[in-house]
């Protein structure tokens, strides 16, 4: 019977590859696509297992893509190929039931049964019962991890040989960029990878969640993957808090984005005071004192609550301009809603959960597109914009359900 330095089982291996296929995703260096890897799947998951096994298993290099940030810049993705995020996953499904239930409450990105709404409903909780926020971006996070502190902490989780063996291996797998020419890596987890989400997560909760829990109790916190909120009761706190937080974080190899960290007063209708910063983004909604209706009193009053951040909602009509939906005049108002109402009714779940009414700009803008569309579909509203909109408004009372946004 043929033996394997390594016991890894044949199951693990297929789980992980429906996974990967459920995720999709481009191709790596090598140009295999997902398809085409299924054209032999039973022999290429064999051919993964068998390297796995015997340990012969090399991460191939990383194919770097640059994609577009809102803020602008680029942000550095380092793609896979299909086998090795095969691999990933089969590591990541025997690495995550531990490490998560290690990490803390409120740590929320890249966690099961953890998502960015909770992260925005505590901020909000916490912005109501504490006057300063302490906002923080890790600069390059995903570029800059130490190698050496990230493997002390997985072997201090894990003794698995092959495991660490992988591990260790995609670490230091090289990145090619566009022209081909592979580049060594010292440092980091490429952002894209399966298992770099996880990683990061163990990183950080040994540099900062552990250690606010551990040196600054009193001081509630919250974090989503690189970006994090500390709440003080006072300014004098919230620099301190600010100090403290850079030098655990360069002792740590990394460091604060300068642009993105900063002091922020949270205020209100009873916090009148005046201070610089009195607003933040977090995870694409803006904070800031808003007009909050009372339901039950018919009433108002001046809350720092969260609401559809005015980037993101420049993003979201931005890609409704590129869709070019307004030209396409081959297409009917039912199928035109059936191609637009997927994008809107994730716009909405997401961005509609805190202050739902804040949507109205970017309903406004896919209204304005309806009504370009029907002008140019047709030749009777071609030249009045009020008759077009009257005849989007009178067809919608008649089908309420047609768009998502009604």
């Amino acid at each position: 019977m043929e033996t394997k330095p390594f016991n890894i089982p044949k199951q693990l291996v297929w789980q992980a590859y429906k996974l990967v296929r459920a995720n999709a995703g481009a191709a790596g260096i090598d140009k295999e696509s997902l398809t085409e890897f299924a054209l032999d799947l039973k022999g290429n998951l064999y051919k993964l297992w068998n390297r796995l096994s015997s340990g012969s298993y090399f991460s191939p290099a990383v194919r770097l893509v640059e994609i577009p940030k809102k803020q602008g810049g680029t942000r550095k993705l380092g793609i896979p190929t299909v086998s090795d995020r095969i691999v990933q996953m089969t590591v990541k499904l025997l690495m995550e039931p531990k490490l998560d239930s290690l990490f803390l409450e409120d740590s929320y990105g890249y966690r099961p049964n953890k998502s960015a709404h909770d992260a925005i409903g505590i901020t909000r909780e916490r912005c109501w019962k504490y006057d300063w926020v302490v906002e923080f971006d890790i600069k390059g996070v995903f570029d800059n991890i130490s190698h050496e502190l990230l493997m002390k902490a997985v072997r201090h989780h894990f003794d698995d040989k092959w495991l660490l063996l992988y591990v260790e291996r995609w670490l230091t797998a090289p990145i090619q960029d566009a022209q081909g020419i592979n580049h060594a890596r010292t440092s980091g987890t490429p952002q894209g990878g399966v298992v770099s989400p996880l990683l990061s997560n163990l990183f950080l909760h040994y540099a900062f969640d552990h250690w606010m829990r551990k040196h600054l109790p009193r001081n509630p916190w919250c974090r989503y993957a690189d970006d994090g909120l500390v709440h003080c009761k006072t300014y004098q706190e919230a620099e301190k808090v600010l100090d403290m937080i850079a030098k655990r974080f360069i002792s740590c190899g990394l460091e604060l984005h300068p642009g993105k960290t900063k002091i922020i007063y949270c205020k209100d209708g009873r916090r009148k005071s005046s201070f610089e910063n009195n607003s933040f983004d977090f995870l694409g909604y803006t904070f800031k004192a808003r007009k909050v209706k009372v339901k039950s009193r018919n009433s108002f009053f001046i809350g720092f609550t969260p609401a559809v951040s005015i980037q993101a909602a420049k993003a979201m009509n931005l890609k409704l301009r590129r869709g070019n939906w307004r030209n396409k005049s081959n297409l009917s108002l039912q199928q035109l809603a059936a191609l637009i109402n997927p994008m809107l009714s994730g716009w909405l779940n997401y961005y509609g959960k805190f202050s739902r009414s804040s949507m109205y700009r970017v309903w406004r803008c896919v209204n304005n597109m309806i009504i370009a569309w029907a002008k140019s579909k047709f030749k009777s509203l071609k030249r009045s914009r009020t008759k077009a909109g009257k005849f989007i408004e009178r067809v919608c009372k008649e089908n309420p359900s047609l768009f998502i946004h009604n």
